[in-house]
């Protein structure tokens, strides 16, 4: 998986802006679906540092079996895409837009949006 193909499916990275102290998207990542579950759950995908899976949660950094709604091999975009079908379906549907996260940037140099 690659970041193109994650957004595609319509999910953003927790962390628009990477530094040097954040490891690349090879070794770790983390994405928000834009939007949420009918019923207001949020959905999650995380490749955490050093395990070769990705998961599903509703939790941005699921630490217990029972929080991971789906555990799949990184590069399973067939059974990503049913995954995220079914999370959906057992919360009612997809439901409205999340808010764009717009981290903010100080530059004294520039002008105000």
């Amino acid at each position: 998986m690659n970041d193109a193909y994650l957004r595609s499916l319509g999910f953003a990275s927790t962390h628009p802006a990477h530094s040097a102290s954040q490891p690349t998207f090879d070794l770790a990542w983390r994405y928000q679906h834009e939007r949420a579950a009918h019923d207001g759950t949020p959905l999650f995908i995380e490749h955490p540092l050093g395990v070769d899976r990705c998961r599903l949660s509703a939790l941005p950094a699921p630490l217990a079996a029972p929080d991971v709604f789906a555990n799949l091999a990184l590069h399973d975009r067939p059974g990503l895409e049913s995954a995220i079908e079914a999370f959906y379906a057992a919360h009612g549907g997809p439901g409205e837009l999340l808010p764009v996260f717009e981290p903010y940037v100080f530059r004294p140099y520039r002008r105000a949006r």
